[in-house]
Order: C-alpha cells, then structure tokens, then sequence
C-alpha cells in the first residue's frame, strides 16, 4: 500500500475511535512542576534537543507519555521520568499542555530552506517520500484525531533526532511503521532541511 493511502486508512480508522478521557488543565499544571525543568514553564524547551510542549495535540502527549511509561518508546531521561503516571495524570499534563499558546520558531537562514520546503510540501518522489503536509498539514498543524503531531515551530535539533530515530530504529512506536518506512528514505541534509524548515513553518515563504 502507498504510504498516501496508508495515511489516509489510519486516519479514518483512528478518527472512528474512541477518543480518550479528557484531562483537567489546572490539575494538570500542578503536577507539571518536574516537566517544567526541561520543557519550560511555558512549555518551551530550554534545550533544542528538547520538545515544545506548548499548543501540543492532547492526544499525542498521551500517547507518547503513554508509549514511555510502558516502554514502547525509550528514552533515558523519559522514561524515569514516565513510570509513576497514572493514566489520569497522563491526560491532565496533556490536557494542561495542550491548553497553552504555541511558541512559534524562526528558521536558520540556510540554503537548505528551500529544500525543506519543497519536501515538506511534495515530499521525495524519486525516493518514494510522501509530502509532510499530508499528515501534519500544510501548516504543520497536525491531526489530533489521528494523535499526529504539530509540528510548526518544534525545535529542528529535536525534530531531526526523532526522524534520525526512526530512520535506525531505535524509536518505533509509529503505527504500520509510517514514520520509519519514511525516514529510512532520506538523507541526513534532508532530514536537516526539512526540520528547519517546519521550525519556521509559520512564516516560512
């Protein structure tokens, strides 16, 4: 099946699932004191090997908070970090998170910009890439139904990290292997300029 109407068949199926508990922000902002620490207290990273948590889909914090409590995705610092949660807190930190404006990101003036634009927007043909914008949409917004992230003003070292994760392996907790049947077709300059340009993407031309 193409990786376009892989896409597609996920999104319906998840979109016609049921969706999970929503959580209470302002529980949620209390026990986010620990997250803080790395993501910021306004859920900007202090690090930009660090996510932004800010304006993040609920359903995709929870489920990648999830996939670390119980080890379907591992990361040294993560997963400590994940063990304790209950499901409940799992959906209040969510929701808290997703509660709170977006920060928007600047990309680097590099000649790589264009490329970035051009994949996110058309993908790879010859590579057999699908464009970005089919899933997390043209302005990187995502698909909280399907639990797809934004992606517009994530940090681009972080974004890279993860695309370079799926492309070895050592992350893969995307369903059907979507992200890694991609990122196992592309190049480090291209992972590189498409991250930095979805860093951007707001105000990208």
């Amino acid at each position: 099946m193409k990786i376009w109407a892989l896409a597609a068949a996920l999104a319906f199926a998840w979109l016609a699932s049921p969706a999970s508990a929503a959580g209470d922000p302002a529980t949620g902002k209390e026990k986010s004191a620990v997250c803080s620490a790395c993501h910021g207290a306004d859920g900007k990273a202090i690090m930009p090997a660090y996510p932004n948590l800010a304006g993040q889909h609920a359903s995709y914090i929870s489920k990648q908070l999830t996939a670390y409590r119980d080890g379907d995705r591992v990361n040294a610092l993560m997963s400590g970090q994940a063990t304790n949660l209950t499901d409940e807190d799992i959906e209040d930190l969510a929701a808290y998170y997703a509660s709170m404006t977006k920060h928007e990101g600047v990309a680097s003036e590099e000649d790589d910009l264009a490329l970035g634009r051009d994949i996110y927007r058309g993908g790879i043909t010859a590579a057999g890439v699908a464009a970005c914008s089919a899933c997390h949409g043209p302005a990187g917004e995502g698909n909280p139904g399907a639990s797809w992230p934004v992606v517009s003003g994530q940090n681009a070292e972080y974004a890279a990290d993860q695309l370079k994760y799926f492309r070895s392996g050592e992350r893969a907790n995307d369903p059907n292997s979507m992200m890694r049947g991609i990122a196992k077709r592309m190049t480090d300059a291209e992972i590189t300029a498409v991250t930095n340009y979805i860093t951007g993407l707001h105000a990208a031309p």
